[in-house]
Parts: C-alpha cells; sequence; structure tokens
C-alpha cells in the first residue's frame, strides 16, 4: 500500500480542521494528575496510560500497548506499519508531569485546563501532553493514513528521571526500531522562531548529610566553640562555587556552544530574574546555561524556622543537582562531585554522601543530513518562512542518549512544544496556542516531507 503526499496548503487546512478535537483530546490527558514522583498517584499514571492508548487506537492503530519494565510506570507504544519503500517514524513523548507545588502560586486549578489570553493553563498542558497532542494532530492531519510508519512512544517515568528506560529498550527493542526519531519534549527559541535542540545537559544528583552532634545543645552555652551542623553543610556546600558563581568541582567537562546571541535583558525577563541580582559564571550567557556544568541545591532537610529554639543543630541534610555538559560522561561526573564533597569537609564534620535517583547522560547531535534538512523545510514552512534555529537545552532528557546508545543507525530530531515562558516545572504552566498549533503543522508536514 502507498499512501500519496499531500501539499503543503492541503496539510495545512487538515491541521486547522483537526486541532479543535485535538485540543479536546489534551485538555482531557490535563485533567489527569499523572505525577509519577508521587506514589499516591501511581492509579492515575495508569488512567493517564490508558487514556493515551485509547487515542492512538482510536486512529486505527492496531497494534497499541501499555508496557513497563522492572517495576516502572507505564508506557505507551502504539505502530502502524510503513508504506512500501517509506521510512519508519518514532514519535516520542511522556504522559507523566511534575507535581504542582504550592497551590497558592498558581492562578488556576492547575489539573483544569484554563485559557487565558494567547495561553492554555495546567500542569502537563505543555511539558508534555501537548507532544502527546502534536503527535495525534500530525496523524489526523494525515486521515489516520500517514505516508510514513509511524511508532508512538509515551513514556511514563521522564519527570522522576526514566530510571528503568534502560531496561525498558532492552525488553522491547524490536517495537521502538525506527530510521527516524521525533522527540516532541524541547523548546523552540522565541514565539514565532522555531528551533532543533542539538545539545542537552544530563543530570545526577546526591544527598549530602551532615552531623556534628550527637544530640541538640544549648547554642548560647556552647555556640561559639561547638560546630553546628548547619554552618558546616552550608561552608561544604559553598566550596562546590568559586568567586563568580562558575562549579568549582575538578574535572567536570565544558565545551563551546551555538554561536547564538541571548541576550541578558531577555534572560532576565524570561527567568524572572529580581532586579540587582547578578548573572553568575563566565563564559557566554549560552556556553552557562547549555555547555557547561551548573550545580543547584534543590532542596535542605533542617529545623523549620516557627519550630527553631536556641539550639545548635546536630545534623542536617542537602540534595545537590548537577547538569552534567555535553561531552561529559553522568557517572564520572557524578563521581567526582562525590570526592569534591567528601574531600572539603569543614572543622572535622562527619559527611555522608549519597546517591541519588536521577542519572541521565548529556546528548549531543549532529543535525547534518537529509532528515534533517525535511525537518529544517517543514519549520520553515509551519513558521511561514522564518529559518529555525540551532539551540541547546540545559535541561535533561535522558531519553536521547538512551535511544542514541540503542539505535545508533536512527536520526533523532528534539522539536519543542514550548517558548521561553512556558514555566514547565512551575507554577502557572502555559501552552501558547498559536505555537502550538504551528508545533502541529511542522510535524505534519515533516511526515510528508520523509
Amino acid at each position: 500500500m502507498t499512501v500519496a503526499k499531500k501539499t503543503p496548503d492541503e496539510i495545512r487546512a487538515a491541521v486547522r480542521d483537526v486541532l479543535p478535537s485535538v485540543r479536546a483530546d489534551l485538555e482531557a490527558l490535563v485533567r489527569i494528575p499523572s505525577v509519577s514522583a508521587d506514589p499516591a498517584a501511581r492509579d492515575e499514571v495508569r488512567r493517564s496510560a490508558e487514556a493515551t492508548a485509547e487515542l492512538f487506537k482510536g486512529e486505527g492503530f492496531d497494534d497499541v500497548r501499555i508496557l513497563s519494565s522492572g517495576g516502572g510506570a507505564p508506557a505507551v507504544v502504539a505502530r502502524k506499519p510503513a508504506p512500501a519503500g517509506a521510512p519508519t517514524v518514532l514519535l516520542y513523548a511522556h504522559h507523566d508531569v511534575q507535581p504542582v507545588g504550592d497551590l497558592a502560586d498558581w492562578d488556576s486549578e492547575p489539573f483544569e485546563p484554563t485559557e487565558r489570553g494567547d495561553r492554555l493553563y495546567g500542569r502537563g498542558a505543555a511539558d508534555d501532553k501537548a507532544g502527546i497532542a502534536a503527535h495525534l494532530a500530525a496523524i489526523r492531519a494525515h486521515g489516520g493514513n500517514p505516508p510514513v510508519g509511524v511508532t508512538v512512544f509515551v513514556e511514563g517515568e521522564e519527570e522522576v528521571g526514566s530510571p528503568t528506560l534502560a531496561s525498558f529498550l532492552a525488553e522491547h527493542q524490536d517495537l521502538l526500531q525506527a530510521d527516524v526519531i521525533v522527540i516532541a519534549d524541547s523548546t523552540n527559541w522565541e514565539i514565532g522562531v522555531p528551533a532543533l535542540t542539538t545539545t542537552l545537559r544530563g543530570n545526577v544528583d546526591v544527598f549530602v548529610d551532615v552531623a556534628t552532634l550527637d544530640h541538640g545543645i544549648h547554642s548560647g552555652m556552647w555556640g561559639g566553640l561547638v560546630p553546628d551542623a548547619m554552618m558546616a553543610l552550608v561552608r561544604l556546600l559553598a566550596t562546590l562555587y568559586d568567586d563568580d558563581g562558575n562549579v568549582a568541582v575538578e574535572g567536570l567537562v565544558s565545551g563551546p556552544a551555538s554561536d547564538v546571541d541571548y541576550a541578558e535583558d531577555r534572560i532576565r525577563a524570561e527567568s524572572s530574574l529580581l532586579d540587582g541580582v547578578q548573572l553568575i559564571g563566565s563564559g557566554s550567557h549560552v556556553e552557562r546555561l547549555w555547555t557547561k556544568p551548573s550545580i543547584s541545591i534543590i532542596g535542605l532537610d533542617a529545623t523549620r524556622t516557627d519550630q527553631a529554639s536556641n539550639t545548635l543543630i546536630p545534623s542536617a541534610r542537602a540534595k545537590v543537582s548537577l547538569r552534567v555538559a555535553p561531552g561529559d560522561e553522568a557517572t564520572a561526573a557524578l563521581d567526582k562531585l562525590i570526592a569534591h564533597l567528601e574531600s572539603h569537609v569543614p572543622w572535622g564534620a562527619r559527611v555522608t554522601v549519597t546517591k541519588g535517583r536521577e542519572s541521565g547522560q548529556p546528548g549531543v547531535i549532529h543535525a547534518d543530513g537529509p532528515v534533517y534538512d525535511a525537518a529544517r523545510a517543514a519549520f520553515k514552512e509551519a513558521w511561514d518562512g522564518t529559518e529555525p534555529v540551532d539551540i541547546g537545552v540545559g535541561g535533561s532528557i535522558p531519553f536521547i542518549a538512551a535511544f542514541q546508545d540503542a539505535f545508533p543507525g536512527s536520526a533523532v530530531l528534539v522539536t519543542g512544544v514550548e517558548d521561553p515562558d512556558t514555566r514547565a516545572h512551575g507554577a502557572n504552566e502555559g501552552l501558547h496556542l498559536k505555537e502550538f498549533e504551528r508545533v502541529c503543522l511542522a510535524e505534519s508536514l515533516l511526515l510528508n516531507n520523509l
């Protein structure tokens, strides 16, 4: 069986026709609180997978499966065979979402999709249930019969670092084999300017426990002579940076970044940096964001201020996250971080460093060749003549490096459903609806071009 290619105008019209139904399905997915980090939400994560599977069954995918590996969260794999002589394209997204954080920070209910202005707000409305919806739109725009083979892979544990992905690939590699892999889980450069992501940082984390006392003691009687654990922890964490804010862990890799101008005023606006707060580190802005390592203190356990007394704190704990630069290796970088922490202990404090759950490799994509030409042509058409920009991303998608290892002959395209003001992982996450239409059009055109 062969499928006739459509003209760009036919595809554009088809995308506009299917968008209302695609948006309705996206909103239904957003209403499912599939927070993979919350053990209490296990049933909701399962319900999200089942809802996703039903969507692709409805598009005529005869082979639709809900699968997991090693006790991991449920993933959806849906397959539609390729017409004669056509390649197979794997379309990736994830159906799990981040926790919502403090509800008081949201302007509307996080799991009730709400349109305000030019955005649809809700947890997962962009990251990454919009990726599922974009794949759905591309299939529907081709009347359920795309001109290429399509395998849809929707993961259920990306937001907790894809801990069982390696075993999943080992068990189900035959189902996921493809010529081209499209990962709809990144960002575009700005509203009106598309992007292909070509580098991503990896991610590892550790817990740092510091103890100086067997139990709390009077701060007036012993302060000034006996160190408290929080002060020791603070001094230890401060050694992770130099005075300019560069990472001070020896042996970590840094590299050059794309020649892209990311102006400071734009960075300040998009990051919500407070007036007067300085940017940290050295090198170009995009190097610091994309191709140099970064370390963040993302959590602290100690006495709460509303429970504090005049007592020296005996023990304290921090969670430290390291973003691993492209060209580095996550396990080696983790070892260097641990070695640094263990060798910079102040005042003889007892320090225990424990590896966390996050372990994702950085990724580098060499975006040259006919597949990338086809993608750039699709983006240019969808964005009315605007050429796509090659960018890096400071975040991590462990799936990319894992798939590059499993399928070294496949071309990997990392595309964006987000924009700089999406606020993924934060309160008031929102999908820019006009950009989403362009994303759906670009993917539909890409399947045609391939």
